[in-house]
């Protein structure tokens, strides 16, 4: 095996911005640098927003959504438009091979993998078109005589993504929001933007109508732009808790909808009949994907008492043994980290856990044999107190804590002691008491077993870890308004017309044209 050649960016228009169906130039001269985190070279520079490209964006999708015939289409043209898309990412999945990796690390044959995968998502929420009801008989209730239950779009909805999987954080949001018929305008973050590029490219190529995606890049206070516009209706934003505050104080003030999809520090609980061996190689391996920068990382092991040490030994030895290298040779293991400022918040939890009195059993420093890049060495700290820094608090890094309990009811305590609730595990070979434990663990998703996330059926957290779901259904669902139609005339008399909202967009055409 050869290690894959880094090419060009294959970014086709990285200093404008895609704005109602043009790709067009910035206000300003202002540049962001996209750092390859494996070299430490730049890689990428692409135009930063401002107040007037912000402005301009959401004024399209404004505009397309009112007076465009997007929302007006059938569900099911659009989501001919969504198979559309997928298949063009499936031809680009080698440049998003290209991209991901030099972003935020990740390696490059995930990468590509997870362009060709993602298409099946476009094509998960076209097949919605035909077997989602949209529009459906109602019981009237109030002596009426016959009522409709309609889901309608909700209008202009801002996407926010993050730096550490901006495709995969940009399908979940584009394609139910253009299924549901709304207009979206996609903020990258700075240090991640090629995703949204090609997705942009791709939209231009299959004649998505002018105005339904624009993407703009812009830093954290030119994307507050976004959040405070009256002419947004709805926020989709993936990231910190933090920000993620912000945004819901700000919507609070005007009663904007918001989905959240925040931080969690999510637990693993093996139980007294879990095979140790097999759980350390799974949490190991887990931990490796985007090294550790994913926000459902299982990086709290709980562990029985008794067997605390046994699995530690496994754990250092699976995790202490992962090859770290560059993304793109492969028979590297686990990338760098994202970024220079990335790698130093991980040191600085790593130095935090050590003065806290943490035992640090493999890892806490810069691989040897690596002279540059953002690398950490795959951490694991074992008899860690879960009231720790690096037990309560996100470190998005390649650490693993181990804590110890006292049987399986304190097993459950230690999960649940936190502010976050997005991801966990249950390792355990009944599946009884594996969905027992799932039940009293307080967390968006738990899985048996594994590192599992399945966005078919929804994906979003509790508490602090955000409001809302994506993927399946459900990641439908907050895209739509429900209205309540009440009608003269029978039941009998309803007849579905996919037909109907074609009619509405040839007869809003002919009123403008007369």
């Amino acid at each position: 095996m050869t290690t894959v050649v880094r090419t060009e960016a294959p970014v086709r228009h990285p200093g404008e911005f895609f704005v109602d169906g043009r790709w067009v130039g910035p206000s300003s001269d202002a540049v962001v640098e996209v750092i390859d985190p494996a070299t430490e070279e730049v890689f990428l520079r692409v135009a930063e927003a401002r107040r007037p490209d912000v402005d301009r964006a959401v004024d399209a999708a404004r505009r397309a959504f009112d007076d465009g015939p997007w929302p007006l289409l059938s569900h099911a043209q659009r989501a001919g438009y969504l198979r559309a898309i997928g298949a063009g990412l499936r031809e680009r999945a080698e440049d998003i091979g290209q991209i991901w990796p030099r972003q935020s690390g990740a390696l490059h044959s995930v990468a590509v993998a997870r362009g060709r995968g993602l298409a099946a998502v476009l094509d998960y929420y076209a097949d919605l078109a035909d077997s989602f009801p949209f529009e459906e008989p109602a019981t009237v209730t109030t002596g009426g005589k016959f009522g409709l239950l309609v889901r309608e779009p909700v209008g202009v909805v801002a996407a926010i993504v993050p730096w550490n999987s901006p495709l995969s954080l940009i399908v979940f949001k584009l394609a139910p929001a253009l299924l549901a018929g709304c207009t979206v305008v996609l903020k990258p973050a700075p240090e991640a933007p090629g995703e949204a590029y090609v997705l942009a490219e791709i939209a231009e190529s299959v004649g998505l109508p002018p105005g339904v995606l624009n993407v703009v890049t812009a830093d954290r206070e030119v994307s507050e732009l976004l959040v405070r516009d009256p002419r947004v209706d709805k926020v989709a934003f993936t990231g910190s808790t933090a920000a993620g505050r912000r945004i819901a104080s700000l919507l609070g003030e005007r009663i904007g909808r918001f989905t959240l999809e925040l931080g969690g520090k999510s637990a693993a609980v093996l139980l007294d009949d879990a095979d140790l061996g097999a759980a350390a190689r799974t949490l190991a391996t887990a931990e490796c994907f985007l090294s550790g920068q994913v926000c459902a990382s299982l990086t709290r092991i709980v562990v029985p008492r008794g067997r605390h040490d046994e699995f530690v030994e496994a754990l250092a030895e699976a995790f202490g043994s992962t090859v770290v290298g560059d993304p793109f040779d492969p028979t590297t293991q686990m990338g760098p980290l994202a970024m220079r400022r990335q790698r130093d918040r991980v040191e600085r939890y790593i130095a935090r856990g050590v003065e806290e009195g943490a035992r640090l059993v493999t890892g806490g420093g810069r691989p040897a044999h690596l002279e540059r890049g953002f690398y950490v060495e795959p951490t694991v700290f074992a008899n860690v107190d879960n009231a720790q820094t690096i037990a309560q608090e996100e470190i998005f890094g390649p650490v693993l804590s181990v804590i110890p309990a006292a049987d399986e009811r304190d097993a459950v305590r230690i999960a649940n002691d936190t502010i976050y609730g997005l991801n966990a595990a249950v390792f355990t070979e009944d599946a009884d008491r594996a969905r027992e434990v799932a039940r009293a663990l307080r967390s968006g998703t738990v899985a048996q077993n594994a590192f599992r996330l399945d966005f078919g059926i929804a994906f979003g957290g509790v508490k602090q870890s955000g409001v809302g779901r994506e993927g399946g259904t459900e990641g439908l669902l907050p895209y739509l308004e429900t209205k309540t139609v009440l009608l003269d005339g029978t039941p009998e008399r309803y007849r579905p017309d996919s037909g109907a909202e074609h009619r509405a967009v040839s007869a809003a055409e002919s009123a403008r044209r007369t």
